[in-house]
């Protein structure tokens, strides 16, 4: 962590399908030792693989990326925080931006743990899971929220 100043936040470049910031983030997940090819081919693969034999994705290939990761968001999570020599789990609101990459690198995550399948087929079924509510980065977020509902009586000492 830095004393002096904030990190300056870099601006991120859209991906080049479908020119958008999220994707791009998934993609850069997704990525293994630098071979950002790979990782675009198994992303678009995934949501190509999620999209079909799902209504109302005719229109839009994103819907079932957006409804996934909009799902998996984790809303409060419970911080270390030391008082007077004993450390207190401490339920916290997750800021925007964390909510994202939280949810995008449990989906990240659980399609890994997804073995004897290929990754896109692994992630394309994270996806339509999350979509529809299940799977194990949703059962993730609903672990950070119990555990942050099961210590409400420490968020007096929120600062």
């Amino acid at each position: 962590m830095a004393r002096r100043r904030k990190a300056e936040k870099r601006e991120s470049m859209p991906d080049h399908r479908y020119g958008d910031l999220l994707v791009a983030r998934l993609i850069s997940t997704v990525m293994r030792c630098g071979k950002k090819s790979v990782a675009e081919r198994i992303v678009y693969q995934a949501i190509d693989m999620a999209n079909k034999g799902h209504e109302g994705a005719e229109g839009d290939p994103l819907v079932v990326f957006r409804r996934a990761i909009e799902t998996i968001k984790p809303r409060v999570e419970v911080r270390a925080r030391r008082v007077g020599g004993a450390t207190y789990q401490v339920p916290s609101e997750v800021p925007i931006e964390r909510q994202t990459s939280l949810a995008i690198r449990w989906i990240v995550m659980f399609a890994q743990k997804r073995k004897g399948v290929p990754m896109a087929r692994a992630l394309a079924n994270e996806l339509r899971d999350a979509a529809s509510g299940q799977g194990g980065a949703v059962k993730k977020r609903d672990d950070v929220h119990k555990m942050a509902q099961a210590n409400k009586a420490f968020a007096h000492f929120r600062w």
